[in-house]
């Protein structure tokens, strides 16, 4: 269990705040709209209405007792950069800031902010990827040469072990994993034998998935 500072309860914040509270950890919100703390309250562990951008405020938080503070103002760039500094001059050990466009991140970066998550660009390099085939039903990019991929097994790979197969050596990517009737199986062994109807998880270069599945 983790100790989270969040800051910013829009959309974005809502539901940062709602599958942090699924994986058991504690969150702190912060906005300074109280409708928007009020209706937090269900899913977090406190929620407070406050400026994130007033010094003496956050200072009251006891900002370095969080593992980490998430800044995920979307609508006021210039709060949540002066929020991201401030939270870095109070001792914040790890600041994560949402961006929306290339230019905030550069500036967050280099104003207080650890990493920078960027939604919209998230998103729509995801839905570009996803819809380019009606094979691959999940994307997830780790870095810019690797992503992993969760795609339908190929009809002509149904009844091969992975050993049969051979991509690592033909293609140089690695099956993860195999989802089969809904659950996900990530004991994955050379004679694990591949169904129709079932998806893998295949880690590797965006180039050589495309090449492995014709994508």
């Amino acid at each position: 269990m983790k100790s989270i500072l969040l800051i910013g309860l829009g959309r974005f914040g809502r539901h940062i705040a709602m599958k942090l509270n699924d994986l058991n950890h504690e969150v702190l919100a912060v906005d300074s709209d109280e409708e928007r703390v009020n209706r937090a309250l269900s899913f977090v562990t406190n929620a407070v209405i406050g400026d994130s951008t007033d010094k003496e405020f956050l200072s009251t938080l006891g900002i370095r007792n969080f593992d980490a503070c998430i800044v995920a103002i979307g609508d006021d760039f210039q709060s949540s950069l002066e929020t991201a500094s401030l939270l870095k001059e109070l001792g914040a050990d790890k600041v994560i800031a949402r961006a929306s466009r290339g230019v905030q991140e550069k500036f967050l970066l280099r104003n207080g902010a650890d990493e920078v998550v960027y939604p919209e660009k998230q998103l729509a390099v995801w839905t570009a990827i996803r819809c380019t085939s009606e094979h691959i039903l999940d994307y997830i990019e780790l870095d810019r040469d690797y992503s992993i991929f969760e795609l339908d097994v190929p009809a002509g790979w149904a009844g091969k072990s992975i050993l049969d197969l051979n991509v690592r050596n033909r293609y140089h990517i690695n099956i993860l994993g195999l989802r089969e009737e809904g659950q996900l199986f990530m004991d994955i062994k050379p004679d694990t034998v591949l169904h129709v109807n079932s998806s893998i998880l295949v880690l590797g270069k965006q180039k050589d998935v495309h090449k492995c599945f014709h994508l």
